[in-house]
């Protein structure tokens, strides 16, 4: 990658116009990944408002939302299913839509849902805009729309609303705001436990522009500053993936940034641990109570030993086998395009945050069918794609775009039909 635009975050009303085309494209897909939902679910004798509203963990938020938490299902193997597991931030919204309005919880939650889905959009499309450009944010967002998992952003689900936080987390990291990064940090913590990943992301790349700061004034001691680039924008060399000392030397920041960085930095993990620790309080077992509770639902982090045996297990039978192929194939792919995004020299906080996404997702013990969901938020592994397609003529790009919506489109409608949680 090479060196960014150096340019002013624009005005609110100013980068809505410049993100107008990506958004339109965005809507354009989730209609159409909707209308192949409703076909699909209506010659099924199915009601496509259920499927997207009242199903799986969406009936879980619910509960959240409706009950408080207390609500758990004892399983005939002894697995408890609490709904402790659910971070609270989305049936905090779903109970708050529903006190301001005739809707109920489950109608919030997709109403949630709707806006969090654009709201990730746009902040996908900045992140890729500030890193390659125009045209590849909006084919960024394009390509995280038509995912074949991607009617999972019109659902009741959590998704939308974390990606949409850590997008413009990550995205207030590149540009310096270190206080909105942690509190945006803060807010993904309170929505799903992947939230460590974006805390990850704050702390790393503020560490990075403290080692910058000390740096630069040995350069200045050393009579090697440049003035010229001392303008207040001395966290954006690390944000945007220029590593501290490299390219042409700066200022270092002054007090008011170090201090608003150590605050973002503060801010960032209060969410994740804070719940953590009051689900800890709550259910008797101190910090490490949250997890017993995913014990319970057989879910925990195990290197991705679990998920290996799951997919050495599909060579023993045919047809079995292809599906082996495609989950090796599927998992190759995700590691390539992360070390691709290493060597293009994506912005740091884009590489911890995905870093951690992925490894959290691959490495899960449990619920193997979930893990293309699971990948949701990892948008950035999309941006070498996005890089690509941006280099083709606009319509060769939208010839594929397109061909790849129609699929997602009816391959959503075909899943969320289907018997198995997505």
């Amino acid at each position: 990658m090479t060196d960014l635009e150096e340019r002013a975050a624009p005005s609110r009303a100013g980068a809505l116009r410049r993100a107008a085309p990506a958004l339109a494209g965005y809507a354009a897909v989730r209609a159409l990944g909707l209308l192949a939902l409703f076909l699909w679910s209506a010659a099924r004798d199915k009601s496509a408002y259920t499927l997207l509203t009242a199903r799986w963990d969406a009936l879980w938020y619910v509960r959240v939302a409706e009950l408080g938490y207390g609500y758990e299902v004892r399983l005939a193997n002894g697995d408890v299913h609490s709904n402790l597991a659910f971070f609270p931030l989305l049936p905090w919204l779903e109970r708050l839509v529903a006190a301001v309005s005739p809707l109920s919880y489950a109608d919030g939650g997709f109403l949630v849902s709707l806006f969090a889905s654009f709201a990730a959009a746009w902040g996908i499309f900045a992140v890729a805009d500030r890193v390659y450009g125009r045209r590849a944010g909006v084919c960024a967002v394009l390509l995280w729309a038509v995912l074949p998992v991607g009617i999972v952003q019109s659902m009741a689900y959590s998704e939308s609303l974390f990606t949409a936080l850590a997008a413009w987390s990550l995205y207030a990291m590149m540009t310096g705001r270190w206080v909105t990064a942690g509190t945006l940090a803060l807010l993904a913590g309170l929505t799903r436990p992947v939230g460590l990943a974006v805390v990850a992301a704050v702390w790393v790349a503020a560490a990075a522009s403290f080692i910058g700061d000390r740096r630069a004034a040995d350069s200045v001691g050393d009579g090697r500053a440049d003035d010229s680039v001392g303008d207040g924008r001395a966290d954006d060399s690390v944000g945007d993936g220029r590593a501290a000392g490299q390219g042409a030397p700066r200022a270092p920041a002054g007090p008011g940034t170090r201090t608003r960085r150590l605050l973002g930095m503060l801010l960032a993990p209060l969410g994740t641990v804070g719940y953590v620790l009051w689900v800890g309080h709550r259910t008797g077992k101190g910090p490490l109570g949250y997890l017993d509770v995913q014990a319970g639902w057989r879910n925990g982090f195990d290197g991705g030993y679990a998920f290996a045996r799951f997919v050495a297990e599909k060579f023993t039978s045919f047809p079995a086998a292809l599906a082996g192929v495609g989950l090796i194939l599927g998992v190759a792919s995700v590691v390539w395009l992360y070390v691709t995004g290493v060597r293009q020299r994506q912005p740091l906080p884009l590489l911890v945050y995905t870093g951690v996404v992925t490894a959290l997702a691959l490495c899960a013990s449990s619920y193997f069918g979930s893990k293309p969901r699971l990948l949701l938020p990892a948008f950035p592994l999309l941006l070498p794609f996005a890089r690509s397609l941006a280099g083709l003529r606009m319509r060769r790009s939208a010839v594929v775009l397109g061909s790849v919506a129609v699929a997602s489109a009816v391959y959503g409608a075909f899943w969320l039909n289907g018997s198995g949680p997505p």
